[in-house]
């Protein structure tokens, strides 16, 4: 058992809304992310969890008028079927549990679909 150290995960990729697994948990996957820009309106079949290290993360909910915003170190679980769409106005680094048969873009399939994700 080896500590995992984040910012240097972090520091090893480069590209936008593609996670990366760094750990297993369970059934779950650990994997952090970068964020910038608008990504795509989507829900999942199952929760997920954001935790904000770095930047802020506004993800915007249909029916919902404003944004809830996630600041550095705060969280947010999203509940399944619940469509949202995350946005950074700059870079965001984002810590992600979820089941380990979620697709990041999860009822939508378009070019930010990552079907095989590095473990790094």
């Amino acid at each position: 058992m080896k500590a995992i150290n984040l910012k240097e995960k972090f520091s090893l990729f480069r590209d936008l809304w593609s996670p990366k697994i760094v750990a297993d948990l369970n059934d779950h996957l650990v994997k952090c992310a970068k964020f910038k820009g608008e990504f795509t309106w989507h829900q999942h079949d199952v929760d997920e969890m954001f935790l904000v290290m770095q930047g802020a993360v506004k993800v915007y909910f249909e029916n919902q008028d404003e944004p809830t915003i996630l600041e550095k170190g705060e969280m947010l679980v999203i509940p399944r079927k619940v469509l949202h769409c995350p946005v950074t106005d700059q870079e965001a680094h984002v810590l992600l549990i979820e089941p380990n048969v979620v697709v990041n873009t999860g009822d939508v399939q378009d070019q930010r679909t990552v079907k095989k994700l590095l473990r790094i």
